[in-house]
């Protein structure tokens, strides 16, 4: 039987991308932000619009809530994509757990709900979790790239 190596090849090694260095530009992540807060509007739209949802074709044209909210949703991909052109997935990825916080203050203005102390914890542990992610980035070496 033989033994293999394997080689580590850098896709980028003859391009004009190897002497890129990653920088998660300020732009993506106010992007990504943004996007958090489209879809969590989203997201109330769509409680708000299962109030009234019947399964029809009629019924779901007729749901404005509904409809607003899959528009809201698609400018949000669209965002999402445009943002990762500048900066790391890594980064920007877990910035979108904004959006269980976003949700939690929306749901108690829009819906009416309450947060209780496990609640608060949760949203704790998010900020804590993405401003960890984006100190640790700063100190990384990555093979990513950015123009």
């Amino acid at each position: 039987m033989k033994h293999y190596q394997f080689l580590k090849i850098n896709k980028y090694k003859n391009s004009n991308l190897s002497n890129l260095q990653m920088a998660t530009k300020p732009w993506s992540i106010l992007l990504v932000l943004f996007t958090t807060l489209l879809t969590s509007s989203a997201q109330i739209l769509y409680k708000l619009g299962s109030n009234t949802l019947t399964f029809s074709f009629a019924g779901i044209l007729k749901n404005y809530y509904f409809i607003f909210g899959l528009i809201l949703y698609t400018i949000g991909g669209i965002l999402i994509i445009i943002s990762f052109r500048g900066g790391e997935v890594s980064v920007l990825y877990p910035i979108i757990a904004m959006s269980y916080i976003w949700v939690s203050f929306m749901s108690q203005v829009y819906l009416e709900e309450t947060m209780n102390i496990f609640k608060w914890i949760g949203v704790l542990a998010i900020i804590l979790g993405i401003t960890s992610i984006s100190f640790g980035s700063k100190n990384s070496a990555s093979g990513a790239y950015a123009k």
